[in-house]
């Protein structure tokens, strides 16, 4: 059941503000970085326990003498950034200076970063106050946030539900006001699939504009990337300027410039054509309401003078499907292989990550060239698109958010999904085709849990996919303004994972 209010918990003044409106207090004197920090401190204390989001977190004492030092340099009219003294978790499959990276896993859990990677360094050049990590799944694997280390994350609108992933916790840290803006990263709709269910904007940029670093490999490891989330338009934006940007660590990075920076000023969507993708003609199979849900956000649009088509893939999609099985299991597979060096870590492994790192085994260099072919011809069947339409929409998801006690969804409207992350398959175009995309709120089923539409755009047009949804936020305010109902540590209880021996047979092929 949906959480039930609890208005004595609503986000007070400070926490409600976002990103930006926050930004400009602080730099205004409105605000002190220590009240801001206090004033997340306390919420997160309330709320966190019941909804696991944050992990890893930094003692209250030494982050309130951070906040009092940025207040000194205030004071001296000396600013870090946009971000000055404003709090951030990042993204535990990051790192960031003396804090765990543990990746979820067990063999990691004691594992602490000496470095910044290059997104957590370039969000504290602009001044933020680093206070702790969000939860992910193990490895990052699968779209709903549980592992042995931390636990679950409930879902922000009802803590018996997943938060999807592999950004779970901070799409639920985000909702349920605990950040004021969130960092990611998404392979398989990681930062699209969490902000479906948070009712969040969570933006997966085109492939090089943020550059990964440090990454194991620079050169063939182009389907994963890290990106922004807010809660609003102009946060993902800024955040999204912040993190961009040519790296040479990250050599196939892009160069900064048309990151959408400026996308919340005026856009005219009369002339945006957009190709309505559904459910690919009865091909992926959709839970009840889902497309519904996304046709009244396609209605807002049409709203605000968009023309709004069904349009066919271009190619069939389970060519792309197979291309994509191979794509992903080997660049999964290499990121397992050196814990296996060690055979009793196979016992400490999730069941899923064993599959992808098994299921590559023998894979040959031809049958790799002939996915990436696949992949070739995929991708000029999506600028085929392009030629008559400004911009694609598909579902976030395939189901609504699912117990959290599941591992993953073994079968979606009657049809059984044959791998751990079928139930998904939705996301890998945007992915596979390194397209710039967005995740945004189309509104709620009649269980209070949220959903959201993808709008993908033209190659290195994220500038385009920002300025749409600027433009699509000003539609929908009566569903942003829909927060959660949020239970706390005192009225709470903190949902349990997925039974770890659950899915010891190996999972479904």
């Amino acid at each position: 059941m949906p959480d039930t209010p609890n208005a004595a918990h609503a986000p007070d003044p400070i926490t409600a503000l976002d990103a930006t409106a926050l930004s400009e207090a602080i730099h205004a004197r409105r605000l002190s970085c220590r009240e801001v920090m206090a004033a997340y401190l306390a919420r997160i204390h309330r709320v966190n326990p019941t909804y696991n989001a944050l992990v890893s977190l930094r003692p209250d004492d030494a982050l309130l003498a951070e906040a009092d030092a940025c207040d000194a340099e205030l004071a001296r009219g000396a600013s870090r950034g946009w971000m000055h003294g404003m709090p951030q978790a990042i993204k535990d499959l990051s790192n960031a200076a003396g804090l765990p990276t543990t990746l979820g896993s067990p063999l990691m859990k004691d594992f602490v970063a000496h470095e910044d990677g290059l997104m957590a360094a370039r969000m504290k050049g602009t001044g933020c106050i680093v206070i702790g990590k969000t939860n992910t799944p193990e490895f990052g694997l699968g779209s709903h946030t549980f592992n042995a280390v931390f636990g679950a994350t409930g879902n922000a609108y009802d803590a018996s539900r997943s938060a999807g992933g592999s950004s779970g916790g901070a799409g639920a840290a985000l909702a349920l006001r605990l950040l004021p803006v969130a960092d990611g990263s998404d392979f398989m709709g990681s930062l699209r699939n969490p902000a479906g269910w948070a009712n969040i904007f969570g933006m997966r940029p085109s492939q090089g504009r943020v550059p990964m670093v440090p990454a194991h490999d620079v050169w063939v490891s182009q389907l994963g990337t890290e990106g922004p989330m807010g809660r609003s338009v102009r946060d993902v934006a800024r955040l999204l300027h912040t993190q961009a940007g040519y790296s040479p660590d990250a050599p196939l990075s892009i160069a900064a410039g048309a990151d959408g920076a400026g996308a919340d000023t005026a856009f005219n969507p009369t002339s945006a054509r957009i190709g309505w993708l559904g459910d690919l003609n009865g091909y992926l199979p959709m839970a009840p309401g889902i497309l519904a849900a996304c046709e009244q956000g396609l209605g807002r649009l049409e709203g605000l003078g968009c023309a709004a088509a069904p349009a066919a893939l271009g190619m069939a999609p389970e060519r792309v499907w197979q291309a994509w099985l191979v794509w992903r299991r080997v660049l999964v597979a290499s990121r397992i292989a050196p814990f296996l060096l060690k055979a009793s870590n196979r016992a400490l492994i999730k069941p899923e990550a064993l599959w992808e790192h098994d299921q590559a085994q023998g894979c040959s260099a031809a049958e790799f060239l002939s996915a990436s072919v696949a992949r070739t011809q995929f991708y000029q069947s999506m600028l085929a698109l392009f030629e008559r339409y400004d911009f694609l929409a598909l579902p976030t998801a395939q189901v609504w958010p699912f117990d959290v006690a599941e591992r993953w969804p073994r079968e979606v409207a009657g049809r059984a999904m044959d791998t751990y992350h079928r139930w998904m398959e939705v996301m890998i175009y945007a992915t596979f085709a390194g397209l710039p995309c967005i995740s945004v709120p189309v509104g709620f089923n009649a269980d209070g849990l949220p959903m959201g539409i993808q709008l993908i755009g033209r190659p290195q047009d994220d500038a385009g996919v920002l300025a749409l949804t600027a433009a699509y936020e000003g539609a929908i305010g009566d569903w942003l303004a829909r927060l959660p109902q949020v239970r706390d540590s005192a009225n709470g209880v903190a949902a349990a994972a997925p039974d770890a021996d659950a899915g010891r047979a190996p999972p479904a092929r």
